[in-house]
């Protein structure tokens, strides 16, 4: 087997998919049923991120391979073998290739989803894996109440158990020693937008110079601003799924960052390069990349200054731990704080967020402090 990626040739409804995974057989002729799937599954809108290619495009790849190598044809879902073609995988990864659990959870997904699709194609006569009555053991929330399963889930039987870590985020004194270790000013502004926002590494790395204004002409006395954020509307702004949604940045740091913008920015603008709409740009005056690696890097690298491991995911979950924790002890009138939070870390299912209000159990009380009020602080020492 061959796993190749699309060339800007390779068009598919009049667009170019440069990137786009192609896999080929031994015999470099196409492996038309995967492929088919890869358009049918990575092109709806369901998904619309180019980041699910490469890891769907992997685990066919390798489960075909795995297929090749024991002579075993993928169609032959009743080979009356004790397993099934995805049982005898998943423990090939979890035994023989040593993979994690959850990194085997993604690959069987993606080649579920295959069968699924060859079984609606009339390809396979049934699924070579069945579903199952599972108990779902968690900590009672607050939201409890409003269950109907009874502690029980459906679960997909070739699939590992999942044991899901909860989220890292930062301690106040971590936060206060990152920015202090963040000397360059770019950077230290690209840490601040993150830990006020929680926005994730490609929306903080095509965060829209039109989305910063002087918030001193703004009518109103609202501490909080209201910002949209609109793959649409022609800022070059970046979600993901390229869903808008409106998040709120609070009065104080809207000035910090129009303070940036006005005084520090200008210092990585190239006057022989036309304007560029990020906020943030590189030492050669371009935007960063659009998938936010290279922010993932300087974060990272700023962290290690202070014995601190760090990403921005780790900055997303911080915000969202402290923002939660304040709400809950500082109740807005008619505001649900994990609706709130759902809405500004721009989760689909509420049930995303819910895992933040784990967290904040584990939290001392001295450690609850109001968050954004301790961030804006930092402004003058950091």
């Amino acid at each position: 087997m061959e796993l190749v990626r699309a060339t800007e040739d390779f068009v598919i409804a009049g667009q170019p998919h440069p990137g786009f995974p192609i896999l080929l057989w031994n015999s470099m002729e196409s492996c038309a049923p995967a492929n088919q799937f890869f358009r049918h599954y990575l092109l709806r809108a369901a998904i619309g991120s180019k980041r699910s290619w490469p890891s769907t495009g992997r685990a066919l790849y390798d489960f075909f391979s795995f297929l090749e190598a024991h002579d075993i044809g993928w169609v032959d879902v009743e080979r009356g073998e004790a397993k099934s073609l995805v049982a005898a995988y998943r423990d090939y990864c979890l035994t023989t290739c040593k993979l994690a659990p959850n990194s085997t959870r993604q690959r069987l997904t993606y080649i579920c989803k295959f069968y699924e699709y060859a079984l609606k194609q009339g390809w396979v006569k049934r699924l070579p894996f069945a579903y199952e009555e599972r108990i779902v053991r968690s900590q009672e929330t607050f939201l409890e109440h409003v269950g109907s399963s009874g502690g029980k889930t459906m679960a997909n039987d070739v699939m590992p158990r999942s044991y899901k870590a909860l989220p890292k985020f930062l301690s106040m004194h971590e936060i206060k020693s990152l920015l202090a270790a963040a000397e360059n000013p770019h950077h230290r502004m690209m840490i601040r937008l993150a830990l006020h926002s929680g926005l994730r590494r490609e929306e903080l790395a095509a965060f829209p110079l039109a989305y910063v204004f002087d918030p001193d002409k703004v009518q109103g006395t609202e501490r909080n601003l209201r910002i949209c954020l609109d793959p649409f509307d022609g800022s070059g702004m970046v979600t993901k799924g390229s869903k808008p949604r409106t998040i709120y940045l609070s009065r104080t740091f809207m000035a910090e960052l129009y303070r940036y913008v006005m005084k520090v920015r200008g210092e990585r603008v190239s006057p022989s390069k036309p304007p560029q709409k990020a906020l943030f740009l590189n030492q050669f005056g371009e935007p960063y990349a659009e998938d936010g690696k290279s922010l993932n890097r300087i974060i990272n690298e700023t962290g290690k200054r202070v014995g601190i491991r760090v990403h921005t995911h780790i900055l997303r979950h911080t915000y969202a731990t402290h923002t939660l924790v304040s709400l809950q002890r500082n109740p807005a009138n008619g505001l649900n704080p994990l609706v709130f939070l759902q809405r500004q870390l721009g989760h689909s299912s509420i049930q995303s967020t819910m895992v933040y209000l784990h967290l904040i159990n584990e939290m001392a009380d001295e450690a609850v402090l109001a968050y954004d009020e301790e961030l804006n602080s930092l402004a003058g020492t950091a």
